[in-house]
């Protein structure tokens, strides 16, 4: 029978029932190449196309799926059986989708998409031995090269990767000259987590195609994974001299020498890159990023809007890093265009921060808050963030109490958040609730023993507020047990232990807090013991620490309070 006509109507039956009934699921086309050698259309087999295609509209796919199982027996039309597994699989019924796909390459034997279709519901159902023939046969039928691109996502998920490896092996070994049979053989070696194997592979492929780029790629994948970073780079510092002109490998290079934090070598290999392929979006982007993490916000700039020119697929995030430059730079209405422009992406919601920060730091306050009120959170992390923001504009504007009145309103909803209980201990401290202070950072600390920062900030609130010295010690002692190098809890045990008159423990400490970061804040009190010590040096070593900060800091308050207090 000619099932042609007969689908076009019985389709155009199933879309007018989809339409009647608002459902919104598309038929799936049924090919029309085939010969069908099935009997005379019946009452019966009119009935179960009908059955099929109407309860796939409905969205009852397994009915639709046994429906053309059945059909397709019947019928034996390669066409039915086709779509009988489709159905199948769309109604997740492997074992149906399985038969129907024995029938169709039975009734289609040179049918290259029923070979493929067979063996990839084999390989997912675990039975590789099975599969190798269909896969074979694949392989002659269709194009080789591309066939063999395509066996490491059907091996992906084999539980038994010695047995995928062992087929693929055998299948490329039909294959000697062909350098996409021993790329698969690398790939399902590196699934099976057999790197030397892989990289025997893949020095094979290269001599076979020394040029290829996504095999020298995959090499330096396995040479990571294998002997390290060394390794990959030396190996791809080899391959760039062979091929200068090897843009992708070149870019994983500088790639990699950034993530080293070898800032100086990336940079160069971008710069050559945006010289030698001077239209690629993705080497100027990674240039600005270079150089902004270089400080060289100038390049930065050129290189973001360099990329933006030539459509980098991720525009939003290159217009909020060129929203961070000019932040950078104070020029907050420029950041504010930047980000306004912010529209998608998962960097959108940064976006809208920065958005409110820019207004906020324009003295836009009202419009900041209002803007936040607009945002929509999509879950409870957003939800502090957008607080947080908030937060930081009112303390920015130094109305402390509508700080400390905005975060408990959202700790009545969010009671234990750990961000909104340590934010809001800072806020009691500003308008000197320290009661409010520590029962905050107590419950902290009960949430999560081992938040250090909250132990140092109860700790030096009560050295810095309150008499409670000896427990302080006791507070900053576990602080530094849970993070020992950290340059402000050091400074805050350097504190306490100066108002316990243990000068030269405090100096140390707070030595220690300066050299692994010199803020302010620690020469301020780091001045300040040595001013105390009054030993011979003490107060010029004070005095070069407070001049040398005050050229960085010259706005910092506390640096200023002391120096004034103390230095004559």
């Amino acid at each position: 029978m000619n099932l042609k006509p007969l689908f076009a109507a019985l389709i155009a039956v199933s879309l007018s029932a989809c339409a009647q009934s608002q459902v919104v699921l598309e038929p799936v086309p049924v090919p029309v190449t085939a010969k069908p050698s099935s009997p005379g259309l019946t009452s019966q087999v009119l009935y179960q196309i009908l059955l099929g295609e109407i309860a796939s509209q409905r969205g009852e796919l397994r009915l639709s799926a046994e429906a053309y199982a059945d059909l397709a027996s019947k019928t034996r039309d390669a066409r039915v059986a086709q779509r009988a597994v489709d159905l199948a699989q769309y109604a997740r019924q492997p074992a149906l989708a399985l038969r129907n796909a024995r029938l169709w390459r039975d009734l289609e034997p040179d049918s290259v998409k029923a070979m493929q279709t067979l063996a990839s519901l084999l390989l997912s159902n675990g039975r590789i031995k099975e599969a190798k023939p269909h896969l074979a046969a694949w392989l002659k039928a269709g194009s080789s090269e591309e066939v063999f691109t395509q066996l490491h996502a059907l091996f992906a998920r084999q539980k038994d990767k010695q047995a995928a490896l062992d087929l693929v092996s055998d299948l490329a070994a039909a294959y000697p000259a062909l350098p996409e049979a021993r790329f698969a053989v690398a790939q399902v070696a590196m699934q099976a987590g057999q790197l030397p194997r892989a990289l025997a592979a893949l020095d094979e492929v290269l001599l076979l195609r020394p040029q290829w780029e996504t095999a020298a790629l995959f090499k330096a994948q396995a040479l990571l994974s294998k002997d390290g970073e060394g390794a990959a780079q030396a190996f791809l510092v080899d391959f760039l001299k062979a091929n200068p002109a090897a843009s992708e490998v070149r870019l994983a290079y500088a790639k990699q020498l950034a993530r080293g934090g070898r800032f100086a070598e990336s940079r160069i290999e971008f710069e050559r890159l945006t010289r030698d392929a001077p239209n690629n979006p993705e080497a100027h982007f990674t240039l600005g990023l270079i150089a902004m993490q270089t400080n060289d916000l100038v390049s930065a700039r050129g290189a973001f809007l360099k990329a933006l020119e030539l459509g980098h697929p991720d525009a939003d995030t290159v217009r909020y890093y060129l929203g961070q430059l000019d932040e950078a730079e104070k020029r907050f209405e420029d950041a504010l265009k930047w980000y306004q422009q912010v529209n998608d992406g998962r960097r959108r919601f940064d976006a809208q921060l920065r958005v409110a920060a820019m207004l906020g730091r324009l003295g836009r306050v009202k419009e900041a808050r209002e803007w936040l009120a607009a945002q929509t959170p999509q879950d409870d992390a957003e939800r502090v963030q957008l607080v947080q923001a908030e937060a930081l504009i009112l303390r920015d504007a130094k109305n402390y109490p509508a700080v400390f009145d905005l975060l408990g309103r959202a700790l009545e909803k969010m009671p234990d958040s750990l961000e909104l209980l340590y934010d809001r201990a800072m806020a009691a401290e500003k308008i000197n609730r320290l009661d409010v202070l520590e029962q905050d950072l107590r419950r902290l600390i009960k949430l999560k023993p081992d938040h250090a920062h909250a132990y140092n900030a109860l700790g030096y609130t009560l050295a810095d507020r309150t008499n409670r010295y000896s427990e302080a010690v006791d507070l900053l002692n576990q602080a530094l047990k849970l993070s020992p190098d950290d340059a402000y809890i050091l400074d805050s045990m350097g504190w306490a232990l100066f108002k316990l008159k243990r000068l030269p423990e405090a100096a140390d400490h707070l030595r220690r807090a300066y050299n692994g970061k010199p803020d302010p804040e620690i020469a301020a009190h780091l001045g300040e013991v040595l001013w105390m010590k009054n030993g011979k040096g003490d107060r010029d070593e004070a005095r070069r620490l407070w001049q040398g900060s005050l050229k960085v800091h010259p706005d910092n308050e506390s640096l200023r309070e002391v120096v004034t207090r103390l230095m004559p």
